[in-house]
């Protein structure tokens, strides 16, 4: 099984969905948070191009938010990118 890790807030309601959809799934999440940590989210935006949360890695790959993640769910995706 990939490590997944993801950029997030303490307030964000899509980390916490995020959140949710992959325990569901059967995955520990790595959180890393950018509100406590202005460096991380200097990391985040370097890596990903991104300023919003969550952004979700599995493994290496990075998935994208909330949405991009929910989407892989829906077409079927997201459980083979989990094993």
């Amino acid at each position: 099984m990939p490590d997944v890790s993801m950029y997030c807030t303490q307030t964000c309601p899509y980390c916490n969905r995020a959140e949710m959809l992959l325990n569901k799934k059967g995955m520990q999440v790595r959180k890393i948070f950018i509100d406590s940590n202005p460096d991380e989210m200097t990391s985040m935006i370097n890596i990903t191009g991104r300023r919003t949360v969550p952004q979700i890695f599995i493994g290496e790959l990075h998935v994208g938010g909330f949405d991009d993640l929910a989407e892989l769910d829906i077409e079927g995706k997201l459980d083979s990118l989990l094993q």
